[in-house]
């Protein structure tokens, strides 16, 4: 039995987040991968969901081309497959508010009840749909009324970003993922600032599930720039440099040695923001690596309430 969202995220949650089908992936394969992630989930019963995202790419005008299928479908079956809670994102920057509505009910209606809005890659582009803060305003009555969980992105690296979660958790938004992380400087300051603003504005700081991902090779790397991570050069030549093969237990290694000093930093300062880790497969070709990665954190999270920590397994 897999513990409700909201209860994970009140304690230290754990989340995967696989690498989303094309429009163009054949049916058999994407249930190859979707019998891959329940294989997973059996193997790695700490797991307290599955986030399917929405890959984007946009031109210099910011139109949108789609580099992964409607998530929604993935993350029914998925969840349906698993009986882990699913949570399913969404692009919200190219799509006007009427839109955006309709995509959120019919999310909820068909069961979806978890949703991290995501805005556009760019401040400097006016987007036709709404920004994130109205998208939140716009969709959390629905997602509630579901039953269901509001979420949002955070990215450390960028000035101002504690302020930004502070308005986001003002409305509506109950967690972050980050982007994916690879030094720990910027998410402690990120964290302790936005600790800071919370207790003087006196309302609960949202969960924050910080986001990793093993790299194997330079493929991998190009991959995660692209999507915009602060990649540091003494990160990427300690995984990549030497033997290639080593390289993924070692993106492993500095991806929990990364975690281990936000934890202590946040322990030393007290802070009161819930963190998390969610485990991104940025490569179909490395699902064994992201998996290590992924039972690596569950060997070192503290074991869930209820649990059987020798099992790892809810009673």
């Amino acid at each position: 039995m897999h513990r409700a969202l909201s209860d994970a995220l009140s304690g230290v949650p754990l989340f995967f987040e696989p690498a989303p089908p094309s429009a163009r992936t054949p049916p058999p394969r994407v249930e190859e991968r979707i019998a891959e992630l329940v294989r997973l989930a059996k193997d790695v019963p700490r797991l307290d969901a599955i986030d399917v995202p929405e890959l984007v790419d946009e031109n210099h005008e910011g139109r949108p081309f789609y580099r992964s299928a409607d998530p929604r479908s993935y993350a029914r079956a998925i969840g349906e497959r698993t009986g882990l809670e699913v949570i399913v994102n969404k692009v919200v920057a190219h799509v006007e508010t009427a839109s955006l509505e309709r995509w959120a009910r019919e999310t909820a209606s068909g069961g979806l009840r978890h949703v991290v809005l995501v805005g556009g890659s760019s401040r400097y582009i006016p987007y036709p749909g709404p920004s994130v803060v109205e998208a939140d305003r716009l969709c959390r009555p629905i997602v509630a009324g579901a039953g269901g969980l509001l979420g949002n992105i955070a990215i450390p690296q960028r000035e101002g970003e504690a302020h930004r979660m502070l308005v986001k958790t003002r409305s509506g938004a109950a967690f972050f993922t980050t982007q994916l992380l690879f030094d720990s400087d910027a998410p402690i300051r990120m964290l302790g600032e936005y600790d800071r603003l919370c207790r003087q504005a006196a309302i609960a700081p949202a969960a924050v599930v910080l986001s990793f991902a093993p790299l194997a090779d330079e493929q991998d790397a190009a991959f995660v720039q692209w999507l915009g991570a602060d990649l540091p050069e003494t990160a990427e030549r300690e995984i990549l440099e030497g033997d290639e093969v080593a390289a993924g237990p070692r993106s492993v290694e500095r991806a929990v040695a990364v975690w281990n000093e936000i934890r202590s930093a946040t322990a030393t300062a007290e802070l009161t923001v819930p963190i998390g880790a969610n485990v991104e497969q940025i490569s179909l070709r490395h699902l064994a690596v992201a998996k290590e990665l992924l039972v690596s954190f569950a060997g070192i999270l503290p074991p869930a309430p209820g649990a059987d920590p020798r099992e790892g397994r809810l009673r």
